[in-house]
């Protein structure tokens, strides 16, 4: 079984880039990451249909209009994932949307069962390498969450 967590975003562009800054806070966690694969999505394109298509549990991390004070975290799980990305099309900078992804793994029948977004809500989307202080203090929760996500799949003890 195959589990992806797939961090999105640029780190160029302050807390658009949280998603890649929670994959590297997970990356020195004592996870089995055997078990869990990391993969830095940046900004999307075409070719993370691959991974998404081979997951069976996917877990998204991005950057979220979530209309909740900055650093805010909100974990969207199955349909509701999908219900959230389609009534959600945010501008950014991205090539392609996540919500294309989906699109291409739902027709070739491959978006996993078992699958999340956690969003995190932005302060800054400008120029920035590093986080806001508000999104900073959300990475660590953000893990958290992931990890009892990952114990409620039964993909990680």
């Amino acid at each position: 079984m195959k589990t992806v967590i797939l961090g999105i975003g640029n780190t160029l562009l302050s807390d658009e880039g949280v998603g890649i800054h929670v994959l590297d806070a997970l990356s020195k966690m004592d996870l089995p990451w055997d078990e869990v694969e990391l993969v830095d999505g940046g900004t999307l394109s075409f070719t993370l249909a691959v991974p998404i298509e081979e997951a069976d549990f996917l877990v998204v991390v991005d950057a979220a209009q979530l209309k909740s004070p900055p650093g805010t975290i909100q974990l969207f799980k199955g349909e509701e994932m999908d219900s959230f990305l389609l009534g959600n099309r945010k501008s950014s900078v991205h090539e392609v949307g996540l919500t294309d992804l989906m699109a291409i793994a739902r027709l070739t029948e491959s978006w996993p069962e078992k699958r999340a977004l956690l969003a995190i809500q932005p302060e800054k989307l400008d120029w920035g390498d590093a986080p806001t202080e508000q999104v900073q203090f959300a990475i660590p929760e953000a893990c958290r969450q992931i990890r009892t996500l990952l114990e409620e799949w039964h993909v990680v003890h």
